[in-house]
């Protein structure tokens, strides 16, 4: 694993890479309020090992990257886009495999839209469509509004109260399958250490912008793989059957009994799911 940070859009972008640069490169890029950390280091490791350069990074607002003051918004979507192709530029990558989950999956959307040329293959977990339909479709686990609504309480100069709640927070967005408490409050813990404002997270839930990108699904002609959990409470499984439905050619994987998570049980799966995909792509 190496670490790099970069200067991109005139801001500093935590990222960390793995494997051989002269493999083909995929870009991990994950959800709201999470950072690289949530992209477990073995399952890095074990995409590099299948022949993939494998790039993970700390969105604005997390882990090592620039943060704000908490309670303000300083960014749109689209300018996590840019963030994203401007960690390629940084890293001499004229094309990528994109891997994205939930906001990351959008994400992907808006680059594979933004910039084709540059996009290889797209392959999904736990997200939804970036257009209107989205509103239509089933909402939020309410269990998931509650959780986060305490975080107010919370003092997070308390380090152990404050893993806990990171820790539990995929509690809340788990499906059937077990809950990995030890891993998480693992992950959990190397996010609150390296954390520069911990706080600023929550920046993320006055994100917007990307509307000229808005319902333009049909323009993605990369290869497509939609992982999606039957359990999901926060993006429900219609999210990732209309997403299917959007993108010409998608395919659909269903993880049966996975909720919101990047479960290790679906490990196997989804790592497969990136290396076919990217073969197509490449």
């Amino acid at each position: 694993m190496k670490q790099q940070l970069l200067q991109t859009n005139n801001v500093d972008i935590n990222t960390e890479s793995f494997g051989k640069p002269s493999d083909s490169a995929v870009l991990l890029i994950m959800g709201a309020m999470s950072s690289l950390d949530w992209w477990d280091t073995e399952f890095c490791e074990r995409l590099a090992a299948a022949g993939r350069y494998v790039i993970r990074y700390d969105h604005r607002d997390l882990g090592q990257s620039v943060v704000y003051e908490p309670g303000t918004s300083n960014y749109t979507i689209t300018d996590l886009a840019d963030d994203a192709f401007g960690i390629l530029d940084a890293y001499s990558i004229e094309k990528v495999n994109i891997m994205g989950m939930s906001l990351g999956g959008m994400i992907g959307q808006i680059m594979a839209i933004m910039h084709p040329e540059r996009v290889l293959s797209l392959t999904i977990l736990a997200s939804s469509v970036f257009g209107s339909e989205q509103a239509e479709l089933p909402q939020m686990d309410q269990k998931i509004l509650d959780f986060h609504g305490e975080s107010a309480s919370i003092d997070w100069s308390d380090r152990e109260a404050s893993i806990a709640y990171l820790a539990e927070g995929w509690a809340v967005l788990s499906g059937s399958k077990p809950f990995e408490k030890e891993r998480m409050y693992a992950l959990a813990e190397r996010e609150y250490t390296r954390a520069k404002q911990i706080q600023s997270r929550f920046n993320y839930i006055f994100l917007g912008g990307g509307e000229e990108y808005l319902d333009r699904m049909s323009e993605i002609g990369v290869p497509t793989i939609i992982l999606h959990g039957t359990e999901d409470p926060a993006l429900p499984f219609e999210h990732g059957q209309a997403l299917v439905r959007a993108i010409p050619h998608a395919d659909l994987i269903t993880l049966e009994g996975t909720g919101h998570e990047l479960h290790t049980e679906d490990w196997d799966i989804i790592i497969d799911s990136i290396v076919r995909n990217s073969s197509i792509g490449n």
